[in-house]
């Protein structure tokens, strides 16, 4: 009988992969960066170790929203208090906070947990086509 393997913290072996946010969908570029930061792509998969791979999110204002969301979608944040609810239109997001956007799109759809914190952190935006992880790109292919 053939037994499922465990991967163990050490023995995970990360990789780089690049999106290129360019003229495709919002949506399906953070289903794809999520997917690779959690490692679910990988056959070795452990839903409770952070074995996923870095990912690099390149020309992320060049990615395209479907009908109204640019005008319409609000994010919105709440210190607590009362009366402190602020908000931020989609399109101010993207024009100025490009990351963050990313970041808060992304973290919705990891694990609510300190392992899904720590996979977080292997996430990396960038605004323009040039970025400086070139060199771990090349050497994990």
């Amino acid at each position: 009988m053939k037994m499922t393997k465990v991967v163990k913290p050490h023995e995970v072996e990360r990789d780089w992969h690049l999106i290129d946010a360019e003229g495709k969908t919002f949506g399906r570029i953070l289903t794809e960066a999520a997917t690779y930061l959690r490692g679910k792509h990988k056959p070795s998969f452990t839903p409770n170790v952070d074995c996923g791979d870095y990912v690099v999110i390149i020309n992320a204002k060049k990615a395209k929203f479907s009908g109204n969301k640019l005008d319409d979608k609000e994010y919105f944040r709440h210190s607590g208090y009362f009366g402190s609810t602020k908000s931020n239109k989609l399109s101010d997001m993207l024009e100025n906070h490009t990351e963050k956007l990313y970041r808060l799109a992304v973290r919705g759809m990891l694990p609510k947990t300190k392992l899904g914190r720590q996979m977080l952190k292997k996430l990396k935006v960038y605004e323009g086509a040039e970025h400086p992880h070139t060199a771990q790109l090349n050497k994990g292919k």
